[in-house]
């Protein structure tokens, strides 16, 4: 081996020597405790919300949330490097109470498709509403389970107030209270809870989950 070529051999083995600290400096442990915490809590409880359709002039907003006595206060969800975990102060918690409270409104909403066209809105009727029906399931992954045995707790028809001086000359618009009871004992709180509204032919009008 000739002097040129031992120095050049030599040249690169103190090059890999002195890029080897750099990458021994980097353990997957210590990136793993770089990962940034997320906190989620629970006191209020889980909200959902969505918007839905029965036509391309007569739209809705859906806002409610689910409620336990009790239960949720003081819950969290903690996200950092060892997963997501459920926590009250420090005990683990994994599994939902025996029943859930789900609460929520439904109102008229403008539709996208109103943004560009002039056509005026058709607004919620009873008669419209009273041909939407409602599903509940717990879903796991892409799986949906369906909710059996649920009651309607509460369930009232309002008419929201316009200023005085239009009540007259303005349609009635309405919203609709729904309170439900919901079996949910075994239940781990990974799954989430999903709302459907189906119009008359079936198809879906309104989607949403509720998930931890």
């Amino acid at each position: 081996m000739g002097p040129w070529v031992r120095k050049t051999v030599g040249f690169a083995l103190t090059l890999l020597w002195c890029a080897l600290p750099v990458f021994a400096g980097q353990n997957p442990a210590d990136k793993l405790k770089r990962l940034p915490r997320t906190v989620w809590n629970f006191d209020d409880g889980v909200f959902l919300q969505t918007d839905g359709s029965l036509s391309e002039n007569t739209c809705f907003r859906l806002a409610g949330r689910v409620l336990a006595p009790e239960f949720f206060q003081n819950l969290k969800r903690v996200d950092d490097n060892q997963g997501a975990r459920y926590l009250r102060g420090k005990e683990p918690v994994s599994e939902f109470p025996e029943r859930l409270s789900l609460q929520f409104v439904l109102h008229d909403w403008p539709c996208g498709t109103q943004l560009h066209d002039q056509s005026a809105p058709q607004y919620l009727t009873r008669e419209m509403m009273g041909k939407l029906k409602l599903s509940l399931f717990w879903k796991r992954g892409v799986a949906l389970r369906p909710v059996d045995n649920f009651k309607l707790v509460y369930f009232s028809v309002k008419v929201v107030p316009y200023a005085k001086e239009l009540a007259n000359e303005l349609h009635e618009r309405l919203e609709w209270s729904y309170q439900l009871d919901i079996p949910s004992a075994g239940v781990p709180l990974t799954d989430s809870l999903v709302l459907i509204f189906r119009r008359a032919d079936g198809s879906i009008a309104a989607r949403v989950a509720a998930r931890l």
